[in-house]
């Protein structure tokens, strides 16, 4: 890499909560959601070029390398706030899986935001870049943020929280894609007929002298864990279900499928009980395993 390119780290996330909440007047849902960024990461590398415009290549998965990706389109909105015509190469380095419920090009898109900010030195503040975050995917402005938030509105609300401890998570994925779009048309059918109000939902409150992030403790947000998506997703694919009542069977504190899926992990106290869970998973045909930890720093760190 040229001296004046920079590498950034964009990390998984799972929903540890996710509630689906109203439809909005510009077609998206208010959500709920608290968010979990992990160590299993994708790599973003960005540096500049003597052309004009942003040119991309992936590698480790058969992605669009065009403005229908999102780190390509973070690209592109960062120089069109900036006003430039600035050529930027991009290479994305996949390890997450793709349209799994795990945030890979939404994380890829902030790290893009990330290396351009540091690259171009756009002195820009972390809302600076989540603003532009945001006009590329609702799951983006997390990543600023993390590695444990609140999420609300349709993702543009975010606001920090301190977990205490770790978790190890086993991820897996049955080699599934679910369309984001197809999984929300699905989770509305469902409620055609039987709307229920939203039940009560926690609050979290800053500390009242610091204003720091609220404490949140394992303990009392695993009886939270749950997820809006998982049980119109496991009736369309039953493999879902399989997944997760195995992982309970296998040790897991709570096992819940990610996002709109396909991913569904297990929370571990652990590095041992994970691995151990995870033992001859990855030989099912499809199949996927990976073992990883909660984050406990910031996302998005720089690798050089």
């Amino acid at each position: 890499m040229a001296s004046r390119g920079i590498e950034v780290a964009a990390p998984g996330k799972v929903n540890l909560v996710l509630r689906v909440l109203d439809r909005r007047p510009d077609a998206y849902h208010n959500l709920w959601s608290v968010m979990q960024a992990f160590d299993l990461s994708d790599t973003v590398i960005a540096e500049t070029d003597g052309g004009e415009g942003v040119r991309m290549t992936c590698e480790g998965a058969d992605l669009p390398t065009d403005s229908t990706n999102l780190a390509c389109r973070a690209a592109e909105r960062a120089l069109a706030r900036l006003g430039r015509r600035q050529g930027i190469r991009l290479v994305v380095r996949k390890r997450l899986p793709v349209a799994a419920g795990v945030g890979g090009g939404s994380s890829d898109a902030a790290a893009t935001i990330r290396a351009l900010a540091t690259l171009l030195q756009t002195g820009w503040s972390r809302d600076d870049m989540a603003a532009v975050g945001a006009e590329v995917g609702s799951d983006v402005p997390f990543f600023f943020y993390g590695p444990t938030a609140l999420v609300e509105g349709r993702g543009e609300r975010v606001s920090p929280l301190q977990l205490e401890g770790e978790r190890w998570l086993l991820l897996v994925n049955p080699g599934i894609a679910i369309p984001t779009a197809w999984a929300y048309g699905k989770l509305a059918a469902a409620r055609a007929n039987r709307e229920e109000p939203p039940g009560r939902l926690p609050r979290f409150a800053p500390h009242p002298v610091t204003g720091d992030p609220p404490v949140v403790k394992w303990p009392d947000l695993l009886p939270l864990v749950g997820n809006d998506f998982a049980p119109v997703m496991e009736a369309e694919h039953p493999v879902l279900r399989e997944i997760r009542l195995l992982l309970v069977t296998r040790g897991a504190e709570a096992a819940l499928l990610s996002g709109s899926g396909s991913t569904v992990f297990g929370l571990f106290a652990d590095e041992r009980s994970a691995r151990a869970a995870a033992d001859g998973l990855d030989r099912r045909p499809g199949w996927r395993t990976w073992v990883t930890r909660t984050q406990g720093q910031p996302v998005g760190t720089s690798l050089g």
